[in-house]
């Protein structure tokens, strides 16, 4: 049997499975290590060598190719509903999203989501990239939960979220089309997906080419019905607070359908040289995703629906990201295996969105000019440097190690200006002077470079119980620098023309590991980690402010207080036993955690302009549990689920970290900002505190396949929206449930179903934009800052895929 084919047994006889068991000597070539596991068990690479999931040491969840595949898993937005302890709300395609593991995330929830998170680590394959890469052509999705820092870098505070891909099959030609038509509710049109795979043996045993291409168009669902006819003359709000005229509609306002649609092409290329102990991968990955809407409603501002968003303008999002990497690895003198990666990562965000609410809320008095808005563009560059090698022993006996350094440099590029059309004008300004009608402009530049060296070593006591111990040490530079410039108030209209500020911040330190588990039986394992996780601290992405700062004029910038932030620090203890029962018809997973986190990183406001910075400041804790299982009464059912409970809170008062307006809704005179205190016992926001999905699957024989029925249930409890939201004007966001569905016929060469998902239309909101203290009246202006990201509604479709 072919490598190619005891893998397909391998990935189709996998489940979701959180399991954690004793490691044994691997090679840490995953092909060769696949070939050699059973049948029944999938391979996974969380401790840096190849492993069946009831070997392997660590707790972790594995969403085999079978189920991304039945499930209809596109990306990261959809793994959640089947891995317990993440939460991530899908808050659409302008961005990555927010993904939390296990409660430890402390900043404000977001109707856009974030495109880098560094209390994480997302890898594809080797290489660490915070970005929703498309999962095509990939063998499975690993996400190890808990403190990983000592075997990964780029601070993997929380966890580390794995693709691992296919790889080149250098024995045979392989390839594959992939086909979806789908229609949405509240959408317009029809969505569609089309994606192939093409596998070639260039020098047959030796070399062979890999490619893995595909185009996804999601319809929209949300409207923009009150856009502005022309910005600067249309009035946006021509019939006051109470609704909007058909006479008056018509002279100034405009609507567009379905604005948070998704474009996004997607490929992965990949080159693979190899012989029996040496191999050589180039990968070549490109993604660019395009739409025009955010995924989030008004909250009836102006009397829109729960599918309709009051922006005045569209806000088109245009992402792309380019990884090439190069991955060696070698057998030396069959002691160990050397695996190198070199990568270079490039991701570009462009954006534009309605500006008006934020100085609307900054109260400028600029909605005494009555055809006033603004839109801001931005354009954000993160380039990345990446190198680990390290050394996985292969030479047998009780004791097994992997050593090895790592180097990343990032360096990160903001442009940002905000316009106001007609505002220059209105003001006496000549438009000569501000062509752009730029109301404020600014730049930012850093650059963050961490090295580090781990290794860990593991002792086996006895053939059934293990000792691993494991450490890092890390230290890490951070610069930035930046400017700004207010045109409207004659300054120059670029912030290049000034000189810059900035500052400078290092660190250094160690993070560990230790870990055992004891096989009581074949069937029974038991295990306790007790482990340090770490995220680096770094530079702010607003522009330093000017030394002085001018007074008696807008200022939106970085004390120098302001500019960085700090480490933090994770400590996490945890016990678990895996079991199989009734002939291993019944497989069940357990664990429990208690972790404590110090230094915390959390959104908090700038002193001028309240503007978006992140600060240090308590300390918190997490504690819960999470469980798996997989039954299988009787031949072709299979009825699997997972659940977890995590209560994350702080465990101390922070002063002044929440950023509320004095008077909810009171936008008369200036601005009046205040800043709260978060107190201990505050629920952390943003992760649910009960999850879990419950689903079937009945497979039953006919003619040369079979028929594959699939019902899940996916359940997602409440939500906070911010620290101390009671008292913050925050939300508890409800708990939901959602259905999906499918019926499909499959052969060894093709396969055919039809699916539907969020079967009875629910619904829900997922996640909000800034608070409920923004809501209200300015000078007559209804504001819109405050809204809600909703979840995609009712999806049935068919799909077809062809193998050879």
């Amino acid at each position: 049997m072919t490598y190619r084919a005891k893998l397909k047994v391998t990935l189709l006889s996998a489940t979701i499975i959180t399991s954690t068991a004793i490691a044994m000597p691997a090679r840490a070539q995953e092909p060769q290590a696949a070939a050699d596991a059973a049948a029944d068990t999938i391979i996974v690479t969380g401790t840096r060598r190849s492993t069946t999931l009831m070997e392997t040491p660590i707790n972790i969840a594995a969403i085999s190719a079978e189920e991304l595949s039945r499930q209809r898993i596109d990306d990261v937005r959809d793994i959640a509903d089947f891995t317990p302890g993440m939460t991530i709300s899908d808050t659409g395609p302008g961005s990555t999203g927010t993904i939390v593991l296990r409660g430890l995330s402390a900043s404000d929830v977001s109707a856009s989501g974030s495109n880098y998170d560094d209390s994480l680590g997302v890898y594809l394959g080797e290489v660490p990239l915070y970005y929703d890469f498309k999962l095509l052509d990939i063998a499975r999705v690993e996400t190890l939960l808990g403190p990983q820092g000592t075997l990964y870098g780029l601070g993997t505070l929380a966890g580390a979220i794995r693709y691992i891909p296919n790889r080149p099959n250098v024995d045979q030609v392989e390839g594959e089309v992939h086909g979806r038509f789908y229609g949405k509710d509240h959408a317009g049109k029809v969505g569609y997906q089309g994606d192939g795979v093409i596998n070639i043996p260039i020098v047959p045993g030796h070399v062979a080419f890999r490619s893995s291409t595909g185009y996804y168009y999601d319809p929209g669902f949300i409207d923009y019905p009150l856009l502005l006819q022309t910005p600067g003359v249309s009035l946006p709000q021509p019939g006051g607070t109470q609704g909007v005229s058909a006479a008056d509609y018509a002279a100034n306002l405009r609507k567009e359908k379905d604005l948070n649609f998704e474009k996004t092409f997607t490929t992965r290329n990949q080159l693979l040289f190899t012989n029996d102990d040496f191999s050589m991968n180039f990968t070549y990955a490109f993604q660019r995703t395009k739409t025009e809407g955010g995924q989030s409603n008004s909250a009836g501002v102006l009397g829109t629906g729960k599918y309709e968003n009051a922006g005045r303008y569209i806000e088109p999002v245009n992402r792309r990201a380019h990884l090439v990497s190069m991955e060696i690895n070698a057998n030396v003198f069959d002691i160990a295996d050397l695996v190198a990666t070199t990568a270079y990562t490039n991701v570009r965000t462009r954006s534009q969105s309605d500006n008006t609410d934020l100085l609307l809320d900054l109260d400028y008095d600029y909605e005494l000019f009555p055809a006033f808005s603004s839109w801001n563009e931005s354009s954000t560059r993160r380039k990345q440097i990446n190198q680990e090698i390290r050394l996985v022993s292969r030479h047998g006996g009780p004791f097994n190690w992997v050593i090895g350094g790592f180097y990343n440099e990032n360096r990160y590029k903001s442009d940002y200006a905000e316009h106001v059309p007609g505002l220059v004008e209105f003001y006496g300004i000549p438009l000569s002077e501000n062509p752009e009608e730029l109301e404020y402009v600014s730049y930012t530049n850093s650059k963050v470079t961490e090295q580090a060296v781990f290794g860990e070593g593991t002792f086996h006591v006895t053939p059934k119980w293990q000792v691993t111990g494991g450490a890092r040490y890390f230290k890490y530079t951070s610069s930035v620098q930046g400017a700004l410039t207010l045109p409207l108030l004659g300054d120059p209209l670029s912030p290049y023309e000034l000189e810059p500020s900035g500052g400078n911040a290092k660190q250094d330190g160690w993070v560990w590991k230790f870990n055992s588990s004891y096989n009581v039986t074949p069937d029974l394992m038991v295990y306790a980690t007790y482990s340090k996780g770490y995220r680096i601290g770094g530079p702010n992405r607003v522009a330093p402010c000017p030394d002085p700062v001018p007074v008696n004029q807008q200022n939106a910038c970085a004390l120098p207080n302001e500019v960085q932030y700090g480490p933090d620090t994770t400590k996490n203890l945890e016990v678990g036993f895996r079991t199989q029962l009734f002939d291993r018809k019944l497989s069940f997973n357990f664990s429990v955690f208690d972790i404590k986190w110090e230094g915390i990183q959390v959104d908090s406001a700038t002193f001028y302009g309240v503007t978006g910075i992140t600060v240090n400041g308590g300390a918190a804790k997490s504690r819960g549990f999470e469980t798996s299982f997989q039954l299988r009464p009787v031949p072709g059912l299979s009825i699997q689920g997972n659940y977890s409970y995590t209560d994350a809170k702080l465990t101390e008062d922070v002063p002044g970290i929440v950023a509320i307006r004095t008077t909810p809704g009171n936008y008369d005179g200036r601005p009046k900002f205040t800043q709260i205190a978060a107190l201990d016992g505050d629920r952390l926001p943003g992760s649910a505190k009960n999850a879990g999905a419950l689903g079937a699957t009945y497979t039953m024989p006919a003619m040369d396949g079979n028929i594959v029925a699939n019902w899940t249930a996916t359940y997602r409890g409440s939500v906070v929206s911010r620290l101390g939201w009671d008292r913050a004007y925050g939300d508890k966001i409800p708990s939901y449930v959602l259905h999906r569905a499918s019926l499909g016929y499959e052969t060894d060469t093709y396969s055919v179903s039809l699916f539907a998902n969020n079967i009875f239309d629910k619904y829900t909101v997922v996640s909000v934009a800034n608070d409920r203290s923004r809501i209200g009246v300015n000078d007559g202006v209804a504001v819109r800052y405050y809204g809600q990201s909703v979840v995609n509604p009712r999806t049935f479709g068919i799909e077809a895929r062809i193998k050879y």
